[in-house]
């Protein structure tokens, strides 16, 4: 019997036009299956439980005169703790953050879905400043994979990408700097869009600190969920409406990407893009071994300029360093919004402007040459996301200094950068869809890449992906 938690988003929405199951009712399954879970798993980290059953009773009562619902009137959702929500601030995993004013406004990603009638009543679990490959913080502590207690669910979407594989959310957003759409959703087994750079408003997105706001290079919002059907309605509720139609896969030209210089990659993620590239072929598509036109050094050496000094990156193990550093005053003060301590903020993000002007000017080169990659008529570039599949635990010892195992070869942590690197800094989109498990049942996923603005080709073969492979597989949590 299929369990209702993990129907798809589309089902459950018709289940309620139908009146098979009410909002209220939905929204307890989705609230119980959490509480069955949290001990175990620590996905969903904060509630606001009686503004979302007053919601989910208004839309009852609205369907029950026949009055019109938006397309998404009734669904619940967990929002990432790195998003604003009204009475849900985001704290971002920051002590400093946990005690914000509750009255802030939705980020306007989260105004999307709540106009559209989606019911928010939950956060996910993330890094400190979302700042890690894992979902862990001293506030709300550290969420687990649900593949492998053992293990991470990824970060900094971690949380978020947890809660889509257990049932207690039918869909998500979340936010990717440095792969945290893609890693999670790979760690877990399920989908999610980073969308092309400023397709997407970040505002109410922490960081940068709560009310400063600024479109900040390379970081994106975006949606996430079970399957490509789910994440194709997600998007086009965030991005205001449909563009463009579902198109066939057949005749369509992928380029296999899965060997790259100074890229490690383990036997059992290749595998999985093997088996991704065999369904896209079955699939009719022409699918063909190359790789961008772009030095996989190069694509590092200016991903790296551009993010650190972002990301405050100026000192070993930095981010978190940086914020340590100051003084409890100075947190309070970001915490509050005040403008001197946002200014500080702002000087030691901004200290590196000359070397990111250079590598800006590098990156459009590249840019450049992708377009045309893509023009020459490339649909979409097949890669891997994360260098292992779900990996253990790993607090210690600093992020600079911890070493993950890749078929037995010692490999830096930060090397988890590597595969996600293309699309983010040259502002490209990228999909991430499951393309089946490893021999001991941790989920493996790929990556399409696709030209700016070509979000709508990618579920084209998202979808092609899950008819091949069979899409997601629940966790037996």
């Amino acid at each position: 019997m299929t369990d209702p938690n993990l129907s798809t988003a589309c089902q459950m929405l018709a289940d309620l036009a139908a009146r098979k199951i009410s909002a209220r009712e939905l929204l307890d399954a989705h609230v119980a299956r959490n509480a069955a879970l949290h001990a175990k798993l620590n996905v969903v980290v904060a509630t606001d439980l009686d503004r979302a059953r007053a919601a989910a009773a208004k839309i009852d009562d609205a369907r029950a005169r026949g009055e019109a619902q938006g397309p998404l009137a009734g669904l619940p959702m967990t929002i990432k703790d790195g998003i604003d929500v009204e009475g849900l601030p985001a704290t971002s995993g920051n002590p400093a953050f946990a005690h914000r004013d509750k009255h802030c406004a939705d980020a306007a990603v989260v105004k999307s879905v709540r106009d559209a009638g989606a019911i928010p009543w939950g956060k996910t679990n993330v890094p400190f400043m979302l700042g890690d490959f894992q979902s862990y913080n001293a506030i709300y502590g550290t969420t687990n994979n649900p593949y492998d207690v053992a293990r991470t669910p990824g970060g900094s979407s971690g949380g978020a990408a947890a809660a889509l594989a257990t049932g207690i959310t039918p869909l998500e957003i979340g936010s990717d700097i440095g792969g945290s759409l893609r890693h999670p959703a790979n760690f877990c087994g399920v989908c999610s869009l980073k969308p092309t750079w400023g397709a997407l408003s970040l505002r109410g997105h922490i960081p940068p600190p709560p009310g400063f706001y600024s479109e900040t290079d390379l970081g994106v919002v975006g949606p996430m969920a079970r399957n490509a059907g789910d994440l194709r309605l997600l998007w086009n509720i965030l991005r205001g409406g449909v563009r463009e139609k579902p198109r066939a896969v057949k005749g369509a030209r992928i380029v296999v990407w899965d060997e790259e210089p100074g890229f490690p990659l383990a036997r059992a993620v290749r595998a999985g893009v093997g088996r991704a590239a065999d369904a896209l072929a079955d699939a009719g598509a022409n699918v063909e071994r190359g790789s961008p036109p772009v030095s996989g050094d190069e694509l590092m050496d200016v991903y790296l300029s551009i993010l650190m000094p972002i990301m405050g990156l100026g000192l070993p193990d930095p981010l978190i360093r940086q914020f340590e550093a100051m003084r409890e005053s100075d947190l309070a003060a970001l915490a509050k919004g005040e403008e001197n301590a946002a200014a500080g903020y702002r000087l030691r993000v901004t200290a590196s402007h000359r070397d990111v002007l250079r590598a800006a000017t590098r990156r459009q080169a590249m840019k450049d040459k992708l377009e045309i990659f893509f023009a020459d008529g490339v649909d979409a570039i097949l890669a891997p996301i994360s260098i292992v599949p779900a990996f253990p635990h790993l607090h210690e010892p600093t992020f600079n200094e911890r070493v993950l195992d890749v078929d037995g070869a010692p490999v830096p942590y930060p090397a988890m950068l590597s595969w996600i690197a293309l699309a983010t800094a040259l502002h490209a989109p990228a999909l991430a869809a499951p393309a089946g498990q490893t021999e001991t049942g941790l989920p493996t996923g790929v990556q399409l890449i696709g030209p700016c603005d070509g979000e709508d080709r990618l579920f084209d073969f998202a979808q092609a992906l899950e008819e091949g492979l069979g899409g997601f597989r629940a966790p037996a949590v």
